[in-house]
């Protein structure tokens, strides 16, 4: 697989090539969920990150809600979330999250957040409710958290997963190099994979799952050496994007990476272990999550077998 830039001009960023190109946002399915998200006041990673997969997902009824506000304590120089003083927590946006989740008839709920540094369990205690919740209102829907590094706090992380998420992903985003440059100020590569470690380790049932983007300025050896990092720390399943440049003021795109490059990597993760890999130049880390919840379905059916034969 080559490194070399695609259409790069020097002085200039690479050009943005037609696999990336996607249509704008439309449809009778969006403009719902649209709707339901503004009634109840709610967030969507989907549209805070400019998710360039948000018309076909919302197309297809499927969203990935962004809890605990929508002002970050950090500021990552590829994150378009807006970074500064959070707002008041909002005792109730568990219920509406639920609502909205059951209003949408989801078989599959993403609940990710913020960092929430200045809360005493960096907003733990509201990714639990907010799991009960949907649990409550709509017993059949899988639940993924998306969640922070919590700073690495063990007991933060034991609240989320005594709550029962079906699925713990915390994304390592880049390489261990790109890290600091890309995630300065509390972030740590090594923490985020301690997290991950240990969610598998407080339940074993749980999938956990991790993703990174490329274009950072990373080699391929590199992201092969973050794949081989995941797996030793038993993470189930695989996101593999590339990183598109908010605005000017973010880290610039390194290069773009070809679909056929995405496809070995791909083939690579399996063989090394992963159980699910999405690898493609739009991938973020909800894309295809009812395939993941695939995975959930047949886990669950192959459990009852067994309960059944013994």
């Amino acid at each position: 697989m080559t490194t070399a830039p695609i259409g790069l001009i020097p002085g200039r960023p690479p050009e943005r090539p037609d696999w990336l190109k996607v249509r704008l946002p439309a449809g009778d399915n969006y403009l719902e969920l649209k709707e339901i998200m503004r009634e109840l006041r709610l967030h969507t990673v989907c549209e805070e990150a400019r998710c360039p997969n948000i018309g076909e997902c919302w197309g297809h009824r499927t969203a990935t809600f962004m809890i605990l506000g929508d002002v970050c304590t950090r500021a990552c120089r590829y994150c378009a979330v807006t970074s500064g003083r959070p707002h008041e927590l909002d005792l109730m946006e568990p219920l509406h999250v639920a609502e909205a989740a059951a209003r949408m008839g989801l078989k599959h709920a993403v609940v990710t957040s913020v960092d929430r540094d200045d809360l005493a369990d960096q907003g733990a205690g509201q990714f639990a409710d907010t799991i009960r919740r949907i649990r409550e209102l709509n017993p059949d829907c899988a639940v993924e958290v998306l969640t922070p590094d919590f700073q690495g706090n063990e007991e933060s992380l034991r609240i989320v997963m005594e709550a029962g998420p079906d699925i713990f992903n915390h994304n390592i985003e880049t390489v261990e190099r790109v890290f600091p440059r890309v995630r300065p100020g509390r972030s740590r590569y090594r923490v985020s994979l301690e997290v991950l470690r240990r969610a598998k380790q407080l339940d074993p049932t749980c999938y956990t799952k991790s993703g990174i983007m490329v274009g950072l300025g990373e080699t391929v050896d590199e992201i092969r050496a973050t794949m081989r990092d995941l797996r030793a720390h038993a993470v189930d399943i695989m996101t593999i994007g590339q990183y598109l440049r908010p605005t000017a003021r973010h880290v610039p795109v390194d290069r773009y990476v070809r679909p056929d490059e995405f496809a070995q990597l791909k083939a690579e993760g399996l063989e090394m272990g992963f159980a699910h890999i999405e690898s493609g130049p739009l991938v973020r880390s909800s894309y295809h999550a009812h395939e993941q919840s695939e995975l959930l379905r047949r886990r669950r059916e192959a459990a009852t077998t067994i309960q059944e034969a013994s």
